[in-house]
């Protein structure tokens, strides 16, 4: 079925040694392979070795020439300047990845940890908002953010400047975990540098990006998807009708989380978004006795630990076929989920996979996240 395509990932078996980690971050990291492309790969071949092997044939089938996947090199470096820093990776899988991130449908494959990982293992609530907040935005979320925090939650943010950072210094003595757009070594707004030190040693930092990288724009909805896939609710403080908090509410409704807002005034367009979203039935929250209400009794996670992956294998990615001009013609520049596009194309769900593969490979269309595919800029 179609649906199965948007399934989380199966089970896998994560590496164990330096060489494994090595490989597994190789395949991440190679050139237009993300986290659903990552998992396929895995899917068809069984394991990030004979993935990573096949990956420049894939390519030349796909009309790339001279692919060359990331350097082995390069990626021992980066396990080493991780490691320099005091990082840790969590590959998924892994008894120490956020058990929570394996529910969601695109998991990062592969996370850098600074600080405190059993952080993840606790309940937790999203705190996200405006980074113009006003003075009543970040009262509420400092308020939220340590009361949850006296209450056993971890609170989960952007380390963005306004609601996140009144919220990660609330909550930074009780647990918070700040989800990095870049690097994990970078810091980002430079104004929070007290405040990404406070973290790495009292709380968690997590990124699924390399080592010294700089956030750029299309970094920060992936960042999104990792909050909301970490909590059991997102609570948002301020957003503006178009804003990246609006985003992260959008992947946690997609991802079965609940979502809550705090209303403000109609004038004010740091709270427009806030009022559409309880317009449009998210849980009014006054304060943490709402949220309380809405999440009944918090219980940890009891997810199952990861086996070895399944023994079932999908068509070849590199399958060529005529499904590759329909599938262009079908998208634009607005993503579109990729079960209604196999529905539109009317075409076998496994036949549609491999081309999917292929032109993404070619660079003519882009994942995002939440299941989504658009005509790459």
């Amino acid at each position: 079925m179609a649906s199965d395509l948007l399934s989380t990932p199966p089970p896998l078996a994560p590496p164990k040694t330096w060489d494994a980690t090595v490989t597994w971050l190789r395949l991440i990291r190679s050139r237009r392979v993300g986290p659903a492309t990552f998992f396929r790969l895995l899917s068809e071949h069984g394991n990030v070795e004979a993935a990573l092997e096949a990956l420049p044939h894939i390519a030349a089938s796909a009309g790339v020439s001279k692919y060359t996947p990331f350097a082995r090199a390069a990626a021992e470096a980066e396990l080493k300047a991780g490691k320099r820093i005091g990082a840790v990776p969590l590959c998924f899988g892994a008894p120490d990845y956020p058990a929570a991130l394996s529910d969601i449908p695109d998991p990062p494959p592969f996370l850098w940890a600074l600080g405190d990982t059993s952080l993840t293992q606790r309940p937790a609530i999203g705190l996200v908002g405006a980074r113009n907040a006003s003075s009543l935005g970040t009262r509420m979320a400092s308020k939220l953010a340590s009361e949850l925090s006296a209450q056993g939650f971890a609170v989960v943010s952007g380390l963005a400047r306004g609601v996140d950072a009144a919220a990660h210094l609330a909550a930074v003595q009780g647990g918070t975990i700040a989800v990095q757009a870049g690097g994990i070594d970078v810091v980002y707004p430079r104004e929070n540098a007290v405040l990404h030190d406070q973290i790495a040693a009292q709380g968690l930092r997590l990124s699924e990006q390399p080592i010294g990288l700089q956030p750029m724009a299309r970094h920060f909805p992936r960042r999104n998807r990792i909050i909301s896939g970490l909590v059991r609710a997102v609570v948002v403080v301020e957003a503006a009708a178009k804003s990246g908090s609006l985003i992260t509410a959008r992947e946690a409704l997609d991802q079965g989380r609940d979502v809550l807002a705090v209303p403000g005034h109609p004038f004010d367009a740091r709270s427009s978004g806030c009022n559409m979203l309880i317009r449009d039935g998210a849980t009014l929250v006054r304060g943490i006795e709402d949220i309380a209400e809405a999440l009944a009794k918090p219980t940890p996670s009891k997810r199952q630990k990861s086996v070895p992956p399944q023994s079932k294998r999908t068509k070849p990615v590199h399958q060529d076929g005529p499904a590759h001009a329909q599938i262009l013609g079908l998208l634009g520049p607005s993503p579109l989920a990729e079960d209604q596009l196999i529905r539109d194309l009317k075409i076998d769900p496994d036949l549609v996979t491999p081309q999917l593969m292929a032109l993404e490979m070619e660079g003519k269309i882009t994942r995002t996240a939440g299941g989504l595919v658009a005509l790459a800029h």
